[in-house]
């Protein structure tokens, strides 16, 4: 990926949607513009798991502002991300499409540990090197990330459905602050947080740190109220809930440092705070400035760098489902010669990518059963939780890998058009490749005709390989089921005294 001299880094959260713009030195940056606004997403979004039209336009209408500022921008130095309300909205697809036109960039929804990732990645930047492990605790309108890292590296990751919006609605309605809302919340976060609690327990870390703007805005009270010299602490959050309980109303209240668009939903951010300090026995945490934009805008330089981390993710789950390394590499290699004759002029940006980290996976599955493993394959890059990729990039894979072999009917219908040559490379460059040895790439001649495909090998090659024809033939055979023509010229003319049948 080419290096940007200025990026944008845009987080769609459930609470806030935040833009941050940075000039590229190197592999640094340094921020030159920063804008926020209070949509609240994740207030949008009823019973019935659907955002409604005001929240929508709220957001459309940001989006579009964000939008003027980022004209011109190349299309790589933008990343949109959608965070935990774009995650369980059941019309999230929808509402996505009318948001990257507004805001005239992709955006990308991420899953609960990538998006801990991401902010462990900010936070990380931001805090003096230490080799001490860190607990990173950041609270998001709809959910909140529970990391534990040393450096710039995450070693623990988990995301818990729980923020300041979803609590602030479901157990303070009308702002209306009460003992027993103020119970039923500490129970329902105690809950989320236990099966992550000896885990995360103090001793597995050495400092706690806080990020998000509810965590700092929490210390900014704390501090000005004079409840804590500096650091959170379970005093000082006592303190605070005892003085929001006598006012008994949030609408009521008058806070130092309690910005009115951060007003409706501290009390459930500081429920879950509260929680947090306590089933974790955290002494005191100390706010910090960076956040998942900052996360995105490193991940970007990452890219540009040739420090991808879906690279990483790929290598490591090639050694959790110990695929064959060897195999692997020869079928990227093949699909990568046979993308290039069959996209020619007219390939797209991210294909051989995309295409390479499909052939490296292509065989997760056969530690599950080697019978469809295909489908086994294909099951876990759709729901795995893999660092570095956004949830349509895991299908896009998830696509390519299902569709490596056998029946091609179903997925090809659901497979863009753009797509459909990195599939017939991966097929073919798979059955080339069936001996699983090392050879050389066969002479090759490709001719491309509408729905018409023609292969021409060498016909002396093809004579040497009769297994490689076999599999050719029943190639086409299946191509042809879904109304494309492959000829291999020369093909029909090798006869085999008894021709194998090949096997799953």
């Amino acid at each position: 990926m080419a290096e940007q001299s200025t990026i944008a880094a845009v987080d769609l959260g459930s609470n806030s949607f935040h833009c941050q713009i940075a000039r590229v030195a190197g592999e640094q940056f340094f921020p030159l513009d920063s804008l926020r606004e209070p949509v609240r997403l994740g207030a949008g979004l009823g019973k019935d798991k659907k955002l409604d039209d005001e929240s929508q336009e709220r957001a459309l209408a940001c989006l579009a502002r964000f939008g003027e500022r980022l004209r011109g921008f190349d299309p790589h130095g933008v990343r949109a991300i959608g965070t935990n309300t774009l995650r369980v909205a059941k019309n999230s697809s929808q509402f996505i499409r009318r948001a990257r036109a507004a805001l005239g960039f992709p955006i990308e929804v991420v899953a609960g540990r990538e998006e801990a990732r991401l902010i462990y990645l900010g936070v990380s930047h931001s805090l003096p090197a230490s080799r001490d492990k860190r607990l990173v605790v950041d609270i998001g309108g709809g959910s909140t990330e529970c990391i534990i890292g040393t450096g710039y590296k995450p070693l623990k990751l988990e995301s818990l459905f729980m923020g300041c919006v979803s609590y602030s609605l479901r157990y303070f309605r009308d702002g209306r602050v009460t003992k027993s809302a103020l119970k039923e919340a500490d129970l329902a976060a105690r809950a989320e947080l236990e099966p992550i609690v000896s885990s995360y327990i103090r001793g597995n870390w050495q400092q706690a740190v806080g990020s998000s703007g509810t965590i700092r805005s929490l210390a900014e009270i704390l501090q000005l109220c004079g409840h804590t010299d500096g650091p959170i602490t379970l005093a000082g959050l006592d303190r605070l809930r005892s003085q929001l309980l006598r006012a008994g109303d949030m609408s009521a209240i008058e806070l130092p440092g309690l910005r009115p668009d951060r007003q409706p939903v501290l009390i459930g951010g500081l429920a879950i705070l509260y929680a947090v300090l306590d089933e974790l026995n955290i002494d005191e945490m100390t706010p910090a400035t960076g956040a998942m934009r900052q996360g995105i805008l490193y991940d970007m330089l990452g890219r540009f760098h040739n420090h991808d981390m879906r690279d990483v993710t790929v290598d490591q789950f090639m050694q959790r489902y110990h695929v064959d390394a060897h195999q692997a590499r020869r079928v990227a290699t093949f699909a990568a010669t046979l993308y290039e004759k069959l996209a020619g002029n007219t390939p797209t940006e991210d294909a051989p990518r995309m295409l390479g980290w499909a052939a490296r996976l292509h065989e997760i599955g056969i530690p599950v059963a080697y019978s469809g493993y295909h489908k086994h394959s294909a099951y876990i890059v759709s729901n795995a939780d893999m660092p570095g990729f956004s949830r349509d990039e895991q299908e896009r894979l998830a696509s390519l890998v299902l569709s490596h072999r056998r029946s091609l009917k179903k997925s090809w219908e659901i497979l863009p058009e753009q797509e459909r040559a990195m599939v017939l490379a991966l097929r073919l460059a798979v059955v080339l490749c069936r001996a699983r040895r090392d050879t050389r790439f066969p002479p090759l001649e490709v001719k491309i005709q509408g729905e018409k495909l023609r292969l021409a090998f060498d016909a002396d090659w093809l004579e040497a390989n009769p297994l490689t024809a076999t599999a050719l033939r029943e190639e086409i055979a299946e191509w042809t089921r879904i109304g494309h023509e492959i000829r291999v010229p020369g093909l029909d003319d090798i006869v085999l005294a008894q021709e194998p049948v090949l096997a799953d």
